[in-house]
């Protein structure tokens, strides 16, 4: 979680919070530290955010703030809510997660809208204590321009370990696919996270490659849509 998304969420939480919060209780809820938290107030204080309290004794705050209302229509609201509830047609069990933060966050200035429903039939859930890769992972190899090295079960129940750069990923309704260059086959492949056994970020980067990577991709894939054999 970046800073400004954790300042936001310290807020929420005061926002909501019944009495004083100890700094040890919002780390537990942030996943970090008291000495950030620490911090975190300091720079809240320090941008005029009426958080009141010390070290010890908690922090509270002061009722009547309010965050700035989201400039959205009542279209663009419902198309929001539509298609944060299809996330969880993904798999992605940490993009579901985050999609429910968000539109915590909308409810938070504007109504529900529980009327408009979506079906979660889809991908099968990433669930890591089901042996499944979680697609997070695959996300930060992507953003980062981070190698992988993947354990793979094809169709045929051949099994291979090939180190990737990854390049996207792509929502099917069914699956959820990893666009990668493979150092195996010296190509583009496509790789379906529900046939992954097991994949570990390396160290080693390609940030200087990936967008030209990323442009042969595009440019190939109308021609040649390839999944991995």
């Amino acid at each position: 979680m970046s800073r400004s998304d954790r300042l936001f969420e310290l807020i929420q939480i005061l926002r909501t919070a019944k009495g004083p919060m100890r700094a040890e209780d919002l780390g537990a809820r942030l996943e970090v530290s008291k000495r950030t938290i620490y911090r975190d107030i300091v720079a809240l204080q320090a941008m005029r955010t009426p958080v009141e309290g010390e070290a010890g004794i908690g922090y509270v705050l002061r009722k009547g703030y309010d965050l700035p209302p989201l400039n959205f229509d009542e279209e663009e609201i419902e198309a929001l809510h539509v298609g944060l509830a299809m996330l969880i047609r993904t798999g992605d069990g940490a993009l579901q997660q985050a999609a429910a933060r968000v539109g915590r966050k909308i409810c938070d200035v504007h109504k529900s809208a529980e009327w408009l429903q979506v079906a979660p039939y889809g991908a099968p859930q990433d669930n890591p204590d089901c042996g499944c890769v979680p697609i997070a992972v695959l996300r930060q190899a992507v953003r980062s321009a981070q190698k992988l090295r993947l354990a793979y079960v094809d169709k045929e129940n051949v099994h291979s370990e090939r180190v990737l750069r990854p390049l996207a990923l792509i929502y099917h309704v069914e699956c959820t696919l990893l666009v990668a260059w493979c150092e195996l086959r010296h190509g583009f492949r496509h790789f379906r996270t529900d046939r992954m056994i097991a994949a570990d970020l390396l160290e080693d980067r390609f940030s200087a490659d990936a967008p030209l990577l990323r442009k042969l991709w595009q440019e190939q894939e109308d021609s040649s849509f390839v999944h991995a054999p």
